[in-house]
């Protein structure tokens, strides 16, 4: 059984224990056992297990994670301290310094946004290596709706930012006008030109939380 560590365990109890995760789970054990899969399976709900639904006040929404040797940690976007920084991190960080005046980090680890209550959540959990979405459509999806819906029936405002298609297509699964739903293009370098340059996404979910009454994120990473 998942152990999370905190209120998302409660949350996602009927999803553990449904048939379908449980036919992930098999699929999951087959692919660990044949193929190279990312992250390591300790880190599948390192998201999770740092930023519980209750100290959630800003989502980013990826794709899946990182299909490159030593990058995907259970956190989109983001890699441990000492790994190179992939491209699509370097344009978010390209992005944040153009927004809000800030200094490019030297790493990418995103743990400090993640302990200010910033849920760094993929679509998708895993992924082969070298093999982009392979694990799309085996069930990981229906455990990040149940996410969204969870973190959609909180009273309390929440900006989601939706980078990319397939974040985007959970934007039906929130209400707007309690919470708050920023879209952009995936900062992929493939995409990055059609809409996330520009977006100014840090500022503004800073601003609506200024607007909420709640403290803004400091989305400097600091160097290490």
């Amino acid at each position: 059984m998942v152990h999370i560590g905190n209120d998302w365990d409660k949350i996602l109890e009927a999803d553990f224990k449904s048939d379908w995760y449980a036919e992930l789970r098999r699929f999951l054990a087959e692919e660990y056992r044949t193929h190279t899969v990312y992250p390591d399976m300790y880190d599948i709900f390192n998201a999770l297990k740092t930023t519980s639904l209750e100290a959630t006040r800003a989502v980013i929404l990826g794709q899946d994670p990182y299909h490159n040797p030593g990058e995907a940690h259970g956190m989109c976007f983001s890699v441990k301290p000492g790994v190179r920084v992939p491209p699509s991190l370097v344009n978010i960080f390209k992005e944040q310094s153009e927004d809000l005046g800030t200094y490019i980090p030297n790493n990418g680890y995103l743990m400090p946004w993640a302990k200010q209550g910033v849920l760094l959540l993929n679509t998708v959990l895993t992924v082969r290596r070298n093999e982009p979405f392979s694990h799309r459509g085996k069930g990981w999806e229906n455990l990040t709706d149940s996410v969204i819906r969870a973190l959609n029936a909180r009273e309390e405002p929440v900006v989601f930012l939706l980078w990319g298609s397939p974040a985007r297509a959970k934007k039906k699964l929130i209400t707007e006008g309690r919470h708050f739903v920023l879209e952009a293009a995936h900062p992929s370098p493939l995409s990055a030109n059609n809409g996330f340059f520009g977006c100014r996404h840090f500022s503004k979910t800073n601003a609506i939380l200024k607007r909420l009454g709640r403290e803004p994120i400091d989305w400097q990473i600091p160097n290490i």
